[in-house]
């Protein structure tokens, strides 16, 4: 029921009510009998006049949602967890309506929210979680569309094309809200750069070389810390596969965004596996352990962010979160974070040979300056759907919910503080610097971070992340898996490689090659 209908029904009720408290002319005296005195007109007990009370308390039009709870889940974060427990009170306060944020670690989320929907119990009103994971959840989840169309209040169009379509949209339809844009790039800190004469990364070589200059420097922050070449999240269980895929996709993807960098097109044969490209990319990514804090294997992104904004990391590998929490009161990584694209590869995977091969003009056609660039947008951005088996005025309360965090007055707030977890997705967010520095970023610091972001946005060679059936068991479980016993020294390079070619291998051939092909085919057209 919408607001425009309360009040209209408050109004009609208040003027029935009114008219019933009237009471009628006072009646004249009855002649006096003659046996009885006439009484008196009860002068102590007049005509009761029309209730006052009645037409001034309006039936509560400024609380449409009052009574109804929404439950939604996320990951504990506490990024994305804490803005929607914040604006969750506001739209409380507005509405009426409660809203009961649950959350459960990163791990346990996909299958939790699968569970739930699959089992019947619909314990969510609302599922804010990884884009990637639609396709697995789309036929549970409340169709969009319509509402999205007449919700002027989302500016719909503002939403950069990429979050509209590869966060939101399933074979043309609307399933979710995005509330963040995701893509991963490089942080370097711009003084240590200066002080020991190196520059921002091109290639992952060079993002290697820079790790070590600076650890052989043995520099440390002004209270005696180390500060350490890289710091890269490589814990198990939690969000490291997706920086494997970062340093993988320049070397497996160089054709353009159609072209995948996860499978091939024709076979469905993993291009993560056994193959000269992806070995080099494991390799360079194992050795910038060598260069980072010594319990850099069991460090998720919230401990290295922690250890960015201590000053004691010179390079890493995050999403947008960095350039917020660097500028927080008490970083000391304020207007020394410096951003540019993800590093490139000046070799890539003849995918007719498995082998590693020199760039050419027909082999890397966006390359610049013979490096070959695929920013990857990992992970896509967090988004919020509703349950379609919720009742009718739960849906109406939960895309209210959803609508007013994603709206520019909210959203433009919140991509700018880094605790929130959010990244801008908005055109106007990357185009207008004025919500930026407010927020304490410089002009400059502001520039090169958008910039990035936006340079990653607008690549032809952009990698989209995997969106196809049970994506989460491919990437969580067997990549993650079989990257953290390489990590720890477990297991050899070949293995590695080998285990997750024939986990990927096994998985598609239980749910289908042709089904699993078509599937990831129909993702890499997606609008940007």
């Amino acid at each position: 029921m919408n607001l425009k209908r309360v009040t209209t029904l408050a109004v009609l009720a208040t003027l029935i009510l009114s008219a019933c408290a009237v009471q009628p002319p006072a009646q004249p005296a009855q002649p006096a009998q003659p046996e009885q005195p006439a009484q008196p007109a009860q002068p102590e007990q007049p005509a009761q006049p029309a209730q006052p009370a009645q037409p001034e308390q309006p039936a509560q039009p400024a609380k449409p949602f009052a009574g109804i709870t929404i439950n939604a889940i996320t990951f504990s974060g506490p990024q994305i967890a804490e803005p929607m427990q914040r604006r969750g009170k506001e739209f409380s306060e507005l509405t009426g309506a409660t809203v009961n944020v649950v959350t459960v670690p990163f791990a346990d989320l996909y299958q939790k929210i699968l569970n739930d929907f699959a089992t019947g119990t619909n314990s969510y009103d609302v599922v804010v979680f990884a884009p990637q994971w639609l396709v697995d959840y789309v036929e549970y989840l409340e169709d969009l569309t319509d509402r999205v169309n007449a919700a002027k209040d989302l500016q719909w169009e503002d939403i950069a094309p990429f979050f509209r379509d590869f966060s939101s949209t399933y074979n043309g339809r609307i399933y979710t809200i995005p509330l963040d844009g995701d893509f991963q790039m490089v942080y370097f800190r711009t003084d240590i750069a200066q002080q020991l004469g190196l520059k921002p990364p091109k290639t992952w070589e060079d993002y290697v070389a820079f790790a070590k200059a600076v650890s052989e420097a043995k520099l440390t922050t002004d209270d005696g810390k180390p500060i350490y070449g890289s710091c890269i999240a490589k814990k198990k269980d939690a969000q490291s596969y997706w920086m494997v895929a970062s340093f993988a996709a320049a070397f497996l993807q160089s054709q353009g965004t159609g072209q995948g960098a996860f499978f091939d097109l024709e076979t469905f044969k993993p291009l993560f596996g056994n193959n000269e490209a992806f070995a080099r990319a494991l390799t360079l990514y194992k050795e910038t352990t060598q260069y980072g804090p010594p319990d850099e294997i069991n460090l998720d992104v919230g401990d290295t962010r922690g250890l960015w904004t201590a000053g004691q990391c010179a390079l890493t590998v995050d999403w947008g979160d960095i350039g917020t929490l660097a500028i927080e009161e008490g970083s000391k990584a304020k207007d020394k974070t410096g951003a540019v694209i993800l590093p490139g590869s000046r070799q890539v995977l003849d995918r007719t040979t498995g082998k590693l091969v020199d760039c050419t003009p027909q082999l890397c056609p966006h390359a610049i300056d013979g490096v070959n660039h695929a920013p990857y947008a990992a992970f896509g951005g967090w988004s919020g759907a509703i349950n379609k088996a919720s009742k009718p005025e739960v849906k109406d309360a939960a895309f209210a919910y959803l609508s007013y965090m994603n709206q520019p007055a909210q959203s433009n707030v919140d991509v700018t503080i880094g605790k929130t977890g959010f990244n801008p997705y908005r055109v106007s967010q990357f185009e207008n610097l004025d919500n930026w520095l407010k927020a304490g970023m410089s002009e400059q610091a502001a520039k090169d971070y958008l910039g990035a972001i936006k340079a990653s946005l607008n690549s032809p060679n952009m990698v989209l992340d995997l969106r196809i059936p049970q994506n989460n068991y491919y990437q969580g479980i067997v990549l993650d898996g079989a990257i953290a016993k390489f990590l720890a020294g477990e297991q050899s390079l070949e293995d590695t490689m080998k285990e997750i070619e024939q986990g990927w291998e096994e998985k598609t051939n239980e749910l289908g090659r042709e089904a699993q092909l078509n599937a990831y085919r129909a993702t890499l057209g997606v609008k940007r």
